[in-house]
């Protein structure tokens, strides 16, 4: 008799479970992990992030301590990856260089991201509310065109330079010249939002303007956001990369990936150790920046056929 009353109650949990609908987290999280070099990127990640964290408790040395009895030697038992011209490990160097690169990537990304999202949003929101509105988006727009037109790479070079330069000053001013590019794309992808049925019943209903954008604009472009940001943590490393390679970014004491292979051209086959380590922690940012973009837009995306079937 027990028996025969378990199994229909035990059948009956089955079919409620496999008839239970996908949450979207479940659909997204099995699409990404389908795509084997994003979750490869999603380790390489996370193992840079380690690095950084862990990488400068377990050197012996600190970043900025010179050994002065080994100038410019090669990887040994004491500098696991040698030293430069002043005695500075490059082990620690290369450790605190992630950090700071990584810190400087998501700081602007994420900061430029939330801008240009609030920014193409309203944009294309107030532009549906009639020629008052229309007129104050060609406003914004005519602003956005100009300042992407504008020579942002030497305009931040004077400003680095002339204001003496740090990374923050450097994350400032790449948020400051950063997030117009990403608007005007969001700004288009909004413009068929604005036009959708809940944004226009919330507006009949008397919903305010500021709930409606970060409340139904905003999470419906979701993906695009993620994406843009994941992408954004690449740009801002290279661009990072670029600034400090030219001495326009991070300045001594401290040290980026770029400040550490700023000015090792010279020495590249007397010491190639010194660009080395730091050009193979810069491109393994990049491709596990490239690698987990790639992931997202496969499992954000309902049309790609990339990330296979829920």
């Amino acid at each position: 008799m027990k028996n025969s009353q378990t199994k229909p109650k035990t059948t009956d949990e089955t079919a409620k479970k496999l008839s239970a609908p996908t949450s979207k987290t479940t659909l997204y999280t099995r699409r990404f992990l389908r795509n084997k070099l994003a979750v490869f990127g999603v380790f390489i990640l996370l193992a840079l992030i380690l690095f950084a964290i862990i990488g400068p408790l377990v050197s012996p040395w600190h970043y900025s301590d010179s050994d002065f009895l080994s100038l410019r030697q090669p990887p040994n038992s004491n500098h696991w990856f040698g030293t430069n011209a002043q005695g500075n490990d490059l082990f620690a160097q290369t450790a605190h260089g992630v950090g700071r690169s990584l810190i400087i990537g998501f700081a602007v990304s994420i900061s430029t991201t939330l801008i240009a999202a609030a920014v193409g949003t309203s944009t294309a929101y107030f532009g549906a509310l009639g020629p008052v509105g229309r007129w104050g988006e060609k406003l914004m727009l005519t602003l956005i065109n100009f300042l992407l037109i504008m020579p942002a790479f030497l305009i931040i070079a004077l400003l680095i330079n002339a204001l003496g330069g740090s990374w923050q000053l450097l994350i400032l001013v790449l948020v400051l010249f950063g997030w117009m590019g990403a608007a005007r794309v969001i700004w288009s992808l909004a413009m068929s939002l604005r036009e959708r049925e809940f944004v226009t019943a919330a507006r009949y209903m008397g919903v305010g303007w500021l709930k409606i954008i970060f409340r139904h604009m905003i999470p419906n472009i979701g993906s695009l956001l993620i994406i843009q940001m994941t992408l954004g943590v690449q740009a801002t490393v290279m661009a990072e990369t670029s600034y400090s390679f030219l001495g326009l970014g991070v300045k001594q004491p401290d040290v980026s990936l770029g400040s550490l292979l700023s000015g090792v051209g010279d020495i590249l086959y007397s010491a190639p150790w010194l660009f080395y380590f730091p050009a193979a922690t810069l491109t393994l940012i990049t491709l596990a920046a490239a690698f987990i973009a790639d992931g997202l837009r496969d499992a954000l995306d309902p049309n790609s056929a990339a990330g296979g079937k829920a």
